[in-house]
């Protein structure tokens, strides 16, 4: 155990909110709120505007009954926010600001819950701090659907949002072979340059085959070898389900998705969305067969009902961790997992092979994390680049493992209701 360092901390989260964000955040809140030389707790609301807008939450204000659900509760409780903070080099305006209000509440210990954009605000804040000999130990812990983490065996977040894909996979697979009709199915998931979340969709398969064609934004896209492998399909079954990123690109780097030009975000980047009804019109026309286009979006980041019980108690550990490290004096880092697992099983995945994994928490520092993207393995694609292979399933079964116990009121899902006192 290093000095004991006094002050207030404040956790933050920013980007896109998961099923298991805010069991991060509870993470951080319930072990700092049991810290003797942590003197308050504060969330920022929206993120780090909520910093600079002087904006926090005094978590010690809630009700314990009302954070503790916050394990099973969806999005981010305090707020998310995509603000792209200057070199402060550049532009120090803000950085001036947070140590302001970092002065203020006497805070010494900062957490921010995000993704690439939000380990780069993070690195960003905590070489300001050192640089003016503001003594202030700094902690990003991970979130991210896209699970495209430098370092890191995998994100919280991923784990659910696979789970949903799987299962929503499962589930219109048999509703597609109701009629004698047959039907061309397009089922769009989030990625914008990592296809994780939708290599989910192979976990459909383990079973039985229910998704026929998968296409990642690891492998450039070719739209007349798609038409040609749905035809295929479709003849030989009378019916195709086809997963797709939204970040699909042909060979120029242009994206597939007729909405790429329609926005961008916060960080520049373009805001993808109707891939799926696209290509399911492409397929119409150009084969004659009746199509459907599903856009998961939202959903599959949303569905706390279907969480992973090993993403939820991974995502808290996480939360826990970050704290713990800053009372044993780290700082500059972020909290990520190391993991091991059983022997690869392929597609038959056993229980043997998912009673092998063990997971830990280890930290990795800040600029290495900050705005890398870690791609999905090649050797986990087929070579048609239409399929993924059982490297994936082994890597991704035991991360979907457990189920939520989320408490219900009149059936429906009891969620946290917070007071969100301001300071």
């Amino acid at each position: 155990m290093s000095e004991e360092l006094r002050g207030a901390l404040i956790i933050g989260q920013s980007g896109g909110p998961t099923s298991v964000i805010n069991a991060s955040a509870y993470g951080v809140i319930r072990t700092a709120l049991d810290a003797d030389c942590i003197t308050k707790v504060y969330g920022a609301h929206y993120g780090i505007k909520g910093v600079l807008n002087d904006e926090l939450f005094v978590m010690d204000e809630e009700d314990r009954e009302e954070l503790d659900k916050l394990m099973y509760t969806p999005s981010s409780a305090l707020g998310s926010c995509r603000y792209k903070m200057k070199d402060p080099d550049v532009d120090d305006t803000d950085y001036k600001r947070i140590l302001e209000i970092f002065k203020k509440y006497d805070v010494r210990y900062f957490c921010y819950n995000g993704g690439n954009d939000s380990m780069d605000t993070c690195n960003k804040i905590s070489k300001y701090m050192k640089k003016v000999g503001y003594e202030c130990r700094v902690m990003g812990v991970p979130k991210t659907i896209d699970n495209d983490l430098y370092g890191t065996d995998h994100c919280p977040g991923f784990a659910s949002s696979a789970k949903y894909i799987a299962t929503s996979i499962m589930e219109v697979a048999h509703d597609t072979v109701v009629y004698d009709t047959g039907m061309v199915t397009i089922i769009e998931c989030m990625g914008r340059h990592a296809g994780w979340l939708t290599a989910a969709a192979a976990l459909a398969n383990v079973s039985e085959r229910n998704c026929d064609l998968i296409y990642l934004p690891e492998k450039v896209f070719d739209m007349d070898k798609f038409l040609a492998d749905v035809e295929k399909c479709y003849k030989e079954k009378g019916n195709c389900i086809v997963a797709v990123s939204e970040g699909i690109h042909y060979e120029d780097g242009s994206f597939v998705s007729e909405a790429k030009a329609s926005a961008t975000d916060g960080f520049g980047h373009a805001q993808l969305g109707g891939l799926a009804a696209m290509l399911a019109n492409t397929v119409k026309e150009k084969l004659g067969c009746k199509t459907r286009g599903i856009e998961l979006s939202l959903l599959q980041r949303a569905g706390a009902h279907v969480a992973s019980g090993t993403d939820i108690s991974e995502s808290f550990a996480a939360g826990k961790a970050a704290v713990e490290a800053m009372l044993d004096g780290e700082t500059d880092h972020m909290v990520g997992f190391e993991c091991t697992r059983g022997e690869a099983a392929g597609y038959d995945v056993t229980e043997q092979s998912i009673a092998g994994y063990e997971c830990h928490t280890k930290l990795f520092p800040l600029s290495d994390v900050a705005n890398y993207e870690k791609h999905v393995p090649d050797e986990w694609i087929n070579e048609e680049g239409n399929d993924i292979l059982g490297g994936f399933i082994d890597y991704a079964m035991p991360l979907i493992q457990g189920e939520t116990p989320m408490k219900k009121k009149n059936g429906l899902p009891d969620f946290a209701k917070l007071k969100k006192v301001l300071a």
